[in-house]
């Protein structure tokens, strides 16, 4: 992608780290033909960038009981104890702050369509809601480079 400060050795080292964070600076660089020290310097050049911005776990939400995935469009006002609502919420993963007829977008994720709808009726002092539920993930978290 043209402007981004990358090349395609860096696309692979990322596309790696992303299908495996763990693996190790010897295997990426048996990946892309390189040695250690340089994977290591791009690894380090990235993330000085901040392209690169951290390592994290992938959770099996369903063996977590959180197999339910919904998305909630709400429209308020009290946007600050909307906030200090979802950071209190342990059923919430992402709050957006959209446009359109609603202003927010709050990603939920529980056990079942029950805890789901508990959680959906302690938002109705907020305002009006519109509540969408997957039924089936068919893409996350892209990278579009």
């Amino acid at each position: 992608m043209k402007g981004l400060p990358i090349d395609d050795t860096d696309r692979r080292i990322m596309q790696l780290l992303r299908e495996n964070a763990r693996m190790t600076i010897a295997q990426i660089g048996r990946e892309v033909s390189m040695s250690q020290p340089s994977v290591k310097e791009r690894i380090a050049k990235l993330e000085d960038k901040g392209i690169l911005g951290g390592y994290a776990a992938v959770l099996g939400m369903s063996e977590l009981h959180r197999g339910t995935t919904a998305f909630v469009l709400l429209n308020t006002e009290r946007c600050k104890e909307l906030a200090d609502f979802c950071l209190a919420a342990s059923e919430v993963t992402d709050l957006h702050r959209i446009g359109g007829d609603f202003n927010y977008l709050i990603t939920v994720r529980t056990s079942s369509i029950e805890e789901l709808t508990a959680f959906q009726e302690r938002l109705v002092v907020f305002g009006p809601s519109k509540l969408h539920v997957s039924l089936k993930k068919m893409l996350e978290n892209r990278v579009l480079f």
